[in-house]
């Protein structure tokens, strides 16, 4: 489980076609820190860890990707060079700074707009038609593993939906979202909360 609160930005080191996808980041954490089999959140990716190295400060681990993960993932992640967020899982005892993330992604959105707005970045995002029950303004969405507040929600007749969220400077600096450009893909995953909401409605049907 995790909050969508980054902790820090990592770098696809390489990526190894095995029977799944073997791929090594460089983080800024400390390795004797990083447990075989801990969770980490690989820009809202839950994986497990399997190899480990490094110094403090200058660390890496491994992770093994499968097809899956692959084919349900933005496009261009798992690339060497690319720019990943990263957290930790939650540990007993730590605050719960954003939302409730399990690190399954339920959709690829796409991004339509990103345009300075005050001090903050304003971005649309366009997804599927599928999230539209679960994504509501001022309700909570992880984009990347970030957990993010949503603005307003425009339902479309073309089968999508596009939302708008606002990247203040802060998080824009410690994450990836500073980077992000009309066309980019994102991985989304919508609130714990609202999935159960939504199952509880339907089986009132």
């Amino acid at each position: 489980m995790f909050t969508g609160i980054v902790t820090a930005v990592g770098t696809i080191e390489s990526c190894e076609q095995r029977g799944d996808l073997r791929v090594r980041i460089g983080c800024p954490f400390d390795p004797e820190k990083i447990a075989i089999g801990a969770s980490i959140a690989c820009s809202g990716i839950c994986l497990t860890v399997v190899e480990r190295g490094g110094e403090p400060g200058k660390a890496w681990f491994a992770v093994d990707v499968s097809a899956e993960t692959l084919s349900r993932t933005a496009r261009g992640l798992w690339t060497e060079g690319a720019r990943i967020n990263l957290e930790p899982s939650l540990k007993l005892g730590d605050e719960l700074g954003g939302h409730i993330v399990s690190g399954h992604v339920d959709a690829v959105g796409r991004v339509e707009r990103a345009a300075p707005e005050g001090d903050s970045t304003r971005v649309t995002i366009a997804a599927p038609k599928a999230l539209a029950p679960f994504v509501a303004p001022k309700g909570s969405i992880a984009v990347d593993g970030v957990s993010l507040t949503v603005n307003e929600v425009e339902d479309r007749p073309d089968s999508s939906i596009a939302f708008g969220l606002n990247v203040i400077p802060h998080t824009a600096a410690v994450t990836t979202l500073g980077e992000l450009e009309q066309g980019d893909e994102v991985n989304l995953e919508i609130d714990t909360v609202a999935r159960y909401l939504q199952r509880l409605e339907s089986l009132r049907a």
